[in-house]
């Protein structure tokens, strides 16, 4: 069954008959968990009307490359961060020969270049333009740049020709869309992950915690996911939908996710979450009254889950993360040492807790690999990737 469960997918219509096909594709698109917005090429609406797409996608559709409404009026640079995948559907001659040659005179052009996201083109043009030496070199140029090329098919074209040109049908892009996403490289692998803040209690109404969304665990799990691994997510308390199909165990304390996490057994430990490392030494069974000034708290260190993980006999691989304030890399060096972990992932807290993007630098005793400032979703899988690379040559 098809899946793009969460998954954010640009889909750009750019001029020509076969852009009927795209309303079908984006319902399809829909109907398999994507969320979608719709890029349409100034020639595209003379095919297939804006007010159609919306109504199929649920969104505004974009048309124009500088829009007063979005952040700065740069609506191409909120798009291009916002994809997980870029598909053109359909991607004429026209656009496949700007785009080859990097020019950006249009939005759905422009964000093409600018995002970091996957690229696909589904063709769809005449079979004497497809046959061209220069749509092919343009093609060749392309693949070159990474970028996918699902089709064309062959067969009976609008304009009376019989010849290869024809766009793919919705159903078999759906499906290579989603194979983008679906790697396997964790496949048969057991990944436990831990996200979310935790909560200690003073008393029966207040807690000390920490700014953690979670957003970055829950990245992490379903880009696992999508590797194949089975996942168990023990979660703090957060609001954020479950990444499908993972086994949750929803916890509060430092202690209860201990617990948790210790009495999982699993090939690869993921330590995301914003554990406390402190906790009150007596907890108040009556709400602390305001009768003082002052109020002085008595702090006692909560269990160290990773360290605890690394430190088993049959340990599992190991990844921690490392929020810092200062002096990022020689506090990720260090925890890479003491906890004895095969990898560590550190950013700078200020600039993650509660936000959708996010720069690291992950570190292990061979050497280090800098990632750009990125949304998590993408992010997480490079780092699911690296993660699978180091699993496997430590095996």
């Amino acid at each position: 069954m098809l899946s793009l469960r969460n998954k954010h997918v640009i889909l750009g219509i750019t001029g020509g008959i076969a852009a009927y096909k795209s309303a079908e594709l984006c319902r399809l698109l829909v109907k398999a968990g994507a969320e979608v917005r719709v890029v349409m090429t100034a020639a595209a609406c003379e095919f297939i009307t804006p007010l159609t797409m919306q109504a199929l996608s649920g969104n505004k559709v974009h048309r124009d490359l500088l829009d007063e409404e979005s952040e700065a009026g740069m609506g191409h640079i909120e798009l291009a961060r916002w994809a997980d995948l870029v598909l053109v559907a359909p991607a004429s001659a026209d656009f496949i020969a700007r785009l080859a040659h990097g020019e950006a005179n249009d939005l759905l052009s422009t964000l093409c270049l600018a995002s970091q996201a996957p690229l696909a083109l589904a063709p769809a043009m005449n079979q004497v333009m497809w046959q061209k030496a220069s749509t092919r070199d343009n093609l060749a140029e392309l693949k070159n740049k990474q970028v996918s090329v699902f089709g064309p098919a062959d067969g009976e074209q609008a304009c009376g020709e019989t010849g290869p040109g024809r766009m793919l049908e919705a159903e078999e892009l759906g499906e290579l869309a989603a194979g983008l996403f679906a790697v396997g490289t964790l496949a048969g692998l057991r990944v436990c992950i831990n996200a979310g803040p935790t909560r200690e209690a003073l008393d029966p109404v207040r807690y000390l915690s920490n700014h953690s969304s979670g957003k970055m665990g829950y990245a992490i799990a379903a880009a696992a996911i999508e590797a194949g691994a089975d996942v168990t997510l023990v979660s703090g308390p957060v609001s954020l939908p479950i990444p499908e199909p993972a086994r949750v165990i929803n916890v509060e304390s430092a202690q209860q996710m201990y617990d948790a996490c210790l009495n999982e057994a699993c090939d690869i430990f993921i330590a995301v979450a914003a554990v406390a490392d402190y906790r009150p030494l007596k907890q108040s069974r009556e709400k602390i009254k305001k009768s003082t000034m002052t109020l002085s708290l008595e702090l006692e260190k909560t269990p160290d889950i990773l360290a605890a993980m690394a430190a088993q006999e049959k340990r599992p691989f190991c990844v921690g993360f490392a929020a810092e304030t200062s002096e990022l890399e020689r506090y990720a060096k260090d925890k890479l040492v003491d906890k004895n972990l095969d990898m560590i992932i550190a950013n700078q807290a200020t600039e993650t807790f509660n936000q959708d993007e996010a720069a690291v630098t992950a570190y292990w005793k061979e050497g280090e690999q800098t990632f750009a400032p990125a949304r998590k979703s993408s992010l997480a899988r490079a780092l699911i990737e690296l993660v699978s690379e180091r699993y496997n040559s430590s095996s």
